[in-house]
């Protein structure tokens, strides 16, 4: 039977400074955000499992300061990439018929100044509990889907293709589900901090989708 125990990093032989993952594992365990260490051994006395050390307890805060601005940073520079596609969106938008339910425009942008926020905050999580090397998928779903955030501004309000648009942000919500569900293995707080995103592209998603329907001219 397999045993469970705790050891620090100078018990475990394959630890790494550079990595959270020892890579003689025979099975992984869950990532965690707290400072645990699973190691399964077929027999007592030898060391042969995954380790994964919460890097807090190894980075320095200098290190954890630098990681949090360059991830905000990245974040802003999406909002204003897409935002140099979405310079006439407030002209573009009172020009739309709108279903009654739509916000007004001055919403948008402090909505989503608060969203660009907290996605750099959840990203900047994920990568201080577990690295890049350990977190490569969900970081990489974050980026790709941060991406196509940036392009719908220039898909909508730039090009004015309500077609391309809409099958755009569908691609965006499966994006964001997925980077969320892989965030939650890793940061729960983390997962948290994108289901406001969530909501609001799903709202976005329903939004685009009247607006191309009720202006065929103007988004045809």
């Amino acid at each position: 039977m397999a045993l469970e125990h705790k050891i620090t990093a100078s018990d475990c032989p394959c630890w790494r400074r550079s990595g959270d993952l020892c890579r003689s594992n025979l099975r992984q365990p869950p990532l965690t955000e707290n400072l645990l260490v699973w190691i399964s051994t077929p027999h007592v006395g030898s060391i042969a499992g995954c380790a994964i050390f919460d890097r807090m307890s190894i980075m320095s805060s200098s290190v954890r300061l630098r990681g949090l601005i360059g991830w905000l940073a990245l974040a802003f520079v999406a909002a204003a990439l897409g935002g140099l596609g979405s310079v006439n969106a407030p002209d573009f938008y009172s020009q739309l018929v709108l279903p009654e339910w739509a916000p007004p425009a001055w919403l948008f942008g402090p909505v989503w100044t608060l969203l660009y926020l907290m996605m750099g905050l959840a990203s900047w999580l994920v990568w201080r509990v577990a690295g890049f090397d350990a977190a490569r998928l969900a970081l990489l779903l974050y980026l790709v889907q941060l991406a196509l955030n940036t392009l719908w501004s220039w898909l909508f309000f730039a090009w004015q293709n309500g077609l391309l648009a809409f099958i755009e942000i569908i691609f965006l919500w499966l994006l964001i589900v997925a980077t969320l569900m892989t965030f939650s293995r890793i940061s729960k707080t983390a997962a948290l901090l994108l289901v406001p995103y969530l909501f609001w592209v799903t709202f976005a998603a329903a939004l685009a989708w009247n607006c191309w329907q009720l202006n065929p001219e103007l988004l045809g």
